[in-house]
């Protein structure tokens, strides 16, 4: 098992780019498609927490099930944000890369360099 772990969309630009960058620096990592395994709520409060970001900060706004959802016109818990994202992956901002304790959310693509030192 590798120590760096990116959870991504394999048909994402910013996750193919990250993906490159990886791999031309000769960095091992495990990849997990979230959108076809989904990751729980308690899996996704955790990566968040590692990452610093509340779920507002990790939100895909352009996404079709942010509109149906109404999520930006209405008051939303983080809880319940964090839920919404569990039930539609679609609405995590992604690739998210996790080292040990640490994750970043890896946009613009070299803020995975900070996990890298």
């Amino acid at each position: 098992m590798s120590e760096i772990t990116v959870y991504e969309k394999p048909t994402c630009t910013k996750c193919r780019q990250l993906n490159a960058l990886l791999t031309e620096r000769g960095i091992d990592f495990d990849r997990v498609n979230f959108h076809i395994d989904p990751l729980s709520a308690q899996q996704i409060a955790d990566l968040l927490g590692k990452a610093g970001l509340r779920p507002r900060d990790a939100l895909r706004t352009n996404e079709a099930a942010y509109k149906e959802l109404d999520l930006g016109r209405r008051e939303v818990s983080d809880e319940e944000l964090i839920g919404l994202m569990a039930e539609h992956p679609e609405l995590l901002q992604r690739p998210i890369v996790v080292r040990g304790d640490r994750a970043v959310l890896a946009r613009p693509t070299e803020a995975v360099l900070a996990l890298l030192d």
